[in-house]
């Protein structure tokens, strides 16, 4: 059999499964979504990206954060004791609204994205959770007056390593200067934040998290590594 020909059988075959998953996520309603994860169970992915916008729905897989995965940060908040939840780089608001409806912590989302902000806004209001899940427009740099008890970070920088190809957009500034300024931004947050302070990382920050963060849980059953650390007591004098 000629390549050409193998080529075409495994893109129909492509086109056959995508187009079974998507009649499968179609059962899924956005109550229907909404009420799953507030009973702690997983809808796939496909079913939750159906209330994106078609254009972010399209980078899901790449730029935000599954569903799985948004459920068991959410539980190590709430099981450590954290009410407040800062998003670094939120994106389209997956992991903020996804947390929000499997917990009952406070969640902000911070984005640099105006078109993002205003679409995980509407994301948030369709599942009803608008008054724990907030985002606001902003680079982490400009935005170290925000504080909370606990921080997310999925690698939130690492776009700017991307080619063209994987960009979001060519609407922000991305380049390697751009992330080594924004790691260190996020560690000189973390740095300043009180003691028991807790960080989620999802595929890492990009750098190391500052000294005094001790790692409590690690998850490698995600596509990435998920891990859960809190910032300890300082040693006494």
């Amino acid at each position: 059999m000629s390549a050409k020909r193998v080529n075409l059988i495994e893109r129909d075959e492509r086109a056959r499964v995508t187009s079974l998953l998507d009649g499968y996520a179609t059962r899924w309603s956005l109550d229907l979504v909404g009420r799953a994860i507030r009973n702690g169970e997983c809808p796939p992915d496909l079913a939750f990206d159906r209330f994106l916008h078609p254009d972010h729905r399209a980078v899901s897989q790449q730029h935000w954060t599954p569903v799985l995965v948004a459920m068991r940060a959410a539980a190590w908040f709430e099981q450590h004791g954290a009410r407040t939840v800062i998003d670094i780089g939120s994106g389209a608001g997956k992991f903020c609204v996804v947390a929000g409806l499997a917990s009952a912590c406070q969640y902000l989302g911070l984005e640099q994205r105006p078109g993002l902000v205003a679409a995980a806004r509407e994301l948030a209001a369709g599942f009803g959770v608008s008054g724990r899940v907030r985002f606001v427009e902003g680079r982490l740099a400009e935005s170290q007056h925000l504080h909370a008890d606990a921080y997310y970070l999925y690698n939130p920088f690492g776009e700017n390593l991307f080619g063209p190809d994987d960009f979001i957009d060519q609407e922000v500034e991305l380049s390697k200067e751009r992330h080594a300024r924004d790691v260190e931004a996020t560690q000189r947050l973390l740095r300043r934040a009180p003691s028991g302070t807790l960080v989620v990382t999802y595929n890492g920050l990009g750098g190391p998290l500052p000294f005094g963060y001790v790692e409590l849980a690690c998850d490698r059953e995600t596509r990435n590594e998920l891990r859960l650390w809190r910032k300890r007591e300082p040693p006494a004098a």
